[in-house]
C-alpha cells in the first residue's frame, strides 16, 4: 500500500519578524513544493530517502519502528531533527505506525534546498498529515516560528495571516495585482537561519503595538493597492520600519542602492530571496551583479 502526501512552499510578503508578534502578514503559497510518498514494507524499520529537485538523494537514514532509534544516516544532524519530528507526531498520535511491518518513505523537492521556500515547513506539514497530527503544533513543539509556511502548506491562494493570542487566523485574500508582469523574485545565494534571526529579533527594544500596527496597515494596503507606483511606496515603507526595529539597513542600501524600482527582503533578512517591482529588461540589472536566480510573480505563484 502507498500513500502521498503534498504540501506547498511559502513566500511571506509582508509582516516578516513582526508576525511572530501579532501583526498580520501576507502571504503566498509557490508552486514549488514537496511530496512524501509512503510505501509498506516486511522489513520492520523505517527506510527514509529524501530527494532534491534534481532527483538527487541528500539525506538518508534508517531507523527502528519502536521510538525511531537510528541504525544508519548520511547526515547526524539532519537524522537528529528527523527523529524529533516524528517523535513528536508519535506524542501527539501514539497510534502513529503502531502495526506496522515495516515503512519505505521517499521525500521529493521540486526547488532547490538553498532558496528557502520551505524546506522543512512542507516537511512538517507532509508528516501531519501521515500521522494525522496538528501540523502547527508540529512546527512549534520542533523548531518554533509564528506558523504562516505551514498554513502556505496547507492552501492554495494568498493568505493573510495573523496570530492571535497563540492561535492562527488565515484569511484567503485575492492577491493578483494588475501590476503583477512588473513584480520578481531575485534570490540572493544567501542561506539565513530563521532560528537565529528570529533570537537577534527578540533582543531588540521597541514598541511592539506600533510595529504591529504599521505593518498590519501595510499589508492590509499591499492587498488593496492597483498601482505599482503605490505598492513600491509600501515596500519602501515597510523596509524603512523593520530597519529601524532590527537596526539593520535594508537590503536596498546595502546591496543595490542605485536599482531604479522598490526592493524588498523576505524572510529572515539578508538571505533567501527579495521581491523587487521592474521591468524584464531592469532583470539585466540584478544578473549583471551575479544574481542570475530570477523568478517573475506568475510563475512563483500559484
Amino acid at each position: 500500500m502507498q500513500k502521498t502526501f503534498y504540501s506547498n512552499g511559502k513566500l511571506l510578503l509582508s509582516g516578516e519578524y513582526a508576525i511572530l508578534d501579532g501583526a498580520v502578514g501576507l502571504a503566498i503559497p509557490t508552486k514549488y513544493g514537496q511530496t512524501l510518498q509512503v510505501t509498506e514494507t516486511s522489513l520492520g524499520k523505517l527506510e527514509w530517502s529524501s530527494f532534491d529537485e534534481q532527483g538527487s538523494i541528500w539525506f538518508e537514514g534508517i531507523y527502528a519502528l519502536d521510538g525511531f532509534k537510528e541504525i544508519s544516516t548520511s547526515n547526524k544532524t539532519i537524522s537528529s531533527t528527523l527523529i524529533q519530528l516524528l517523535s513528536e507526531a508519535k506524542s501527539q498520535k501514539p497510534a502513529f505506525l503502531n502495526n506496522a511491518s515495516g515503512v519505505k518513505v521517499e521525500t521529493k523537492l521540486s526547488f532547490p534546498r538553498n532558496w528557502g521556500l520551505g524546506t522543512s515547513s512542507t516537511l512538517i506539514n507532509n508528516i501531519a498529515q501521515w500521522a494525522q497530527v496538528d501540523a502547527y503544533q508540529l512546527l512549534w513543539n520542533a523548531f518554533g516560528g509564528s506558523g504562516y509556511d505551514i498554513a502556505c502548506a496547507k492552501h492554495n491562494s494568498p493568505i493573510l495571516y495573523a496570530l492571535e493570542s497563540g492561535v492562527p487566523i488565515v484569511e484567503k485574500v485575492s492577491f493578483n495585482p494588475p501590476f503583477k508582469d512588473s513584480i520578481y523574485f531575485v534570490h540572493l545565494n544567501q542561506k539565513q537561519s530563521s532560528k537565529k534571526a528570529i533570537a537577534a529579533y527578540r533582543k531588540q527594544n521597541f514598541d511592539k503595538k506600533w510595529l504591529i500596527s504599521r505593518i498590519s496597515a501595510i499589508t492590509k494596503r499591499m492587498v488593496d493597492t492597483s498601482t505599482v507606483t503605490e505598492f513600491e511606496s509600501l515596500l519602501t515603507e515597510h523596509e524603512e520600519i523593520l530597519s529601524e526595529v532590527l537596526g539593520l539597513p535594508p537590503v536596498k542600501i546595502k546591496l543595490f542602492q542605485d536599482y531604479p524600482g522598490a526592493i524588498k527582503s523576505l524572510g529572515a533578512w539578508g538571505g533567501d530571496f527579495v521581491m523587487v517591482t521592474g521591468s524584464e529588461e531592469n532583470m539585466d540589472y540584478f544578473k549583471s551583479h551575479g544574481y542570475s536566480t530570477i523568478i517573475p510573480f506568475s510563475e512563483m505563484t500559484l
